[in-house]
């Protein structure tokens, strides 16, 4: 393994460093996916064809894009290959975080783990290519101050994971009247942790099921001649 560049303190950053702006997924629905980033996460599209989509929930004019190039194939053991494993989304407040998890709850979307990691507590989706997304509220309401206990704290340098926790008994001490630093510090403690440990935290292969129900993705997607058209 090639030693990190960071060994030695030697950052090879731009004076003036780009922001991040968005991420761009190769897809053989366009308009499955488009519609699962609408419910979950708030994404509309602001141009959609069948071949490719431009999402956003911002300012921006996209944070989400989905492209349906010809040639695609089914991706094989998609959770344990080399690549994108999630893209996150983040609340301002702790209520407006929980609140969604229970509205998406109720139209039967749930998480496929849950962390509470230190800094954030986030809950893990999976959308229907098995890309996973994080959907997490910041635990110290303030980026420096979170960024500063990841730099710092001797928690976080022996457990970046932190423990997993049952949604729905969050739900049930707020509605006690618990504060979210409450939640927090008692999830962080293992309070709210399932019965039965889940084990490592991992996301599952959707797609042989989808190629069962439908055959030809096997096939991948028709290669075609000239532009992309609708």
């Amino acid at each position: 393994m090639t030693e990190s560049i960071y060994a030695n303190n030697n950052h090879p950053s731009p004076r003036v460093a780009p922001k991040l702006h968005h991420a761009t997924f190769m897809t053989m629905d366009v308009a499955l996916m488009s519609n699962w980033y609408e419910q979950v996460c708030g994404l509309r599209p602001v141009y959609f064809s069948t071949h490719a989509a431009w999402l956003t929930n911002d300012e921006a004019n996209h944070r989400i894009a989905l492209i349906r190039i010809p040639g695609t194939q089914v991706p094989v053991n998609k959770p344990r290959t080399a690549g994108h494993h999630h893209t996150a989304f983040e609340y301002a407040t702790f209520d407006q975080w929980l609140d969604n998890y229970v509205r998406l709850r109720d139209q039967g979307i749930v998480p496929v783990f849950n962390l509470d990691h230190g800094m954030t507590m986030s809950m893990y989706y999976q959308d229907p290519d098995g890309n996973g997304v994080e959907i997490q509220v910041d635990n110290f309401g303030d980026w420096d101050a979170s960024s500063e206990w990841m730099w710092a704290s001797r928690e976080f340098s022996e457990d970046q994971l932190g423990p997993h926790f049952m949604p729905d008994k969050l739900v049930e001490a707020r509605a006690a009247g618990l504060t979210h630093a409450e939640i927090h510090r008692r999830a962080y403690a293992g309070e709210y942790a399932p019965a039965v440990d889940p084990g490592p935290p991992m996301f599952a292969d959707v797609w042989p099921a989808r190629v069962k129900a439908d055959p030809s993705l096997a096939e991948g997607l028709p290669m075609v001649d000239g532009p992309l058209v609708d």
